[in-house]
């Protein structure tokens, strides 16, 4: 018991004396506020929040289609996770994103639970006609979303 506390006392010991090795990678360059401009750049706005949520919009529809529940309710919770990072972005769409994060998902989350394709549906088209309510608040109407017509994923129950 002696030997493995001064083993595990000298292994702490040593790990504590390391020095962080600073790591900059071969893009990332200048001072530390012109790399977090950086990194905020790539990030960007709110474009590839929605450019997530299409996708994710796209296999939450089919997910109702196939009866797939689990998946249905792991899309939701992964565009409202996408929405609210996007607004982290951008604080200055929370007013028109607020019913759709209040109201839009809370309802298609319900829909989902009934487990039924008439019900998902019936929900799913409403869920649609918020989110094209939310880009008209944003005075972004040239985005209209539509019911999917083709599966682009190979998921499938």
């Amino acid at each position: 018991m002696k030997y493995f506390l001064v083993v595990l006392v000298s292994i702490v010991f040593f790990a504590c004396n390391q020095k962080a090795e600073v790591v900059q990678g071969n893009w990332i360059k200048g001072s530390e506020q012109q790399k977090l401009d950086a990194i905020e750049k790539q990030f960007r706005g709110f474009d590839n929040a929605m450019v997530e949520t299409g996708y994710r919009y796209q296999e939450l529809y089919w997910a109702g289609q196939d009866e797939n529940w689990d998946y249905a309710a792991y899309q939701l919770e992964k565009i409202k996770i996408a929405i609210e990072n996007g607004l982290e972005r951008r604080p200055n769409r929370s007013s028109s994103a607020e019913h759709f994060l209040n109201f839009a998902l809370p309802e298609m989350k319900s829909a989902i639970a009934y487990k039924d394709t008439t019900q998902f549906n019936a929900g799913f088209k409403t869920f649609t006609i918020n989110c094209n309510s939310c880009h008209a608040k944003e005075q972004v109407t040239f985005f209209n979303v539509s019911l999917p017509t083709y599966r682009t994923s190979p998921i499938k129950k």
